[in-house]
C-alpha cells in the first residue's frame, strides 16, 4: 500500500482549485474585458499568451503535486515548485501593501508553496 502525503495532497487540491478559478473566473473577470478593450492586438495577444502559460503551469503543477503525494520518488521538483509558489506570492503581497488593496492571489499561492515544502520534508 502506498503511503499518502497529506501535505502534498492538500497542496495539489488547492492548486487544482486555483487552476480552475484562474481558468474560469479569470477568463470572465480579466481576459474577456481585456479582449474587448482598446489595447492593440499585439498587447492583447501577448497578455493572452502569458495568461495561458500560467494556466498550463497551474494545471501541470497540480498534477505533479498529486502524483508525488502518492509516490516516494525524488522530490526535488516538488521542492522547486514549493519555493516557486512562495516566490510568486511575494509580488502579490507587496503590491497589496503598496497600493493598500487586497490582491488575493497570494492567499492561494503561499499555502501551496508551504504545504509542498512541508510535504517534501515529511518524506526525508
Amino acid at each position: 500500500m502506498k503511503t499518502r502525503n497529506y501535505h502534498l495532497i492538500t497542496a495539489g487540491i488547492i492548486n487544482l482549485f486555483t487552476a480552475l478559478l484562474h481558468t474560469i473566473g479569470g477568463q470572465l473577470d480579466l481576459i474577456n474585458p481585456m479582449l474587448s478593450s482598446s489595447l492593440n492586438i499585439s498587447e492583447k495577444t501577448q497578455l493572452l499568451g502569458v495568461w495561458h502559460m500560467v494556466t498550463v503551469i497551474l494545471f501541470s503543477s497540480s498534477l505533479l503535486l498529486l502524483y508525488y503525494a502518492f509516490n516516494k520518488k525524488d522530490r526535488i521538483l516538488i521542492r522547486v515548485i514549493g519555493y516557486l509558489y512562495i516566490l510568486l506570492s511575494i509580488p502579490f503581497i507587496v503590491i497589496s501593501l503598496l497600493y493598500g488593496t487586497l490582491v488575493p492571489q497570494w492567499i492561494l499561492l503561499l499555502p501551496i508553496g508551504i504545504l509542498s515544502i512541508l510535504g517534501v520534508k515529511k518524506v526525508h
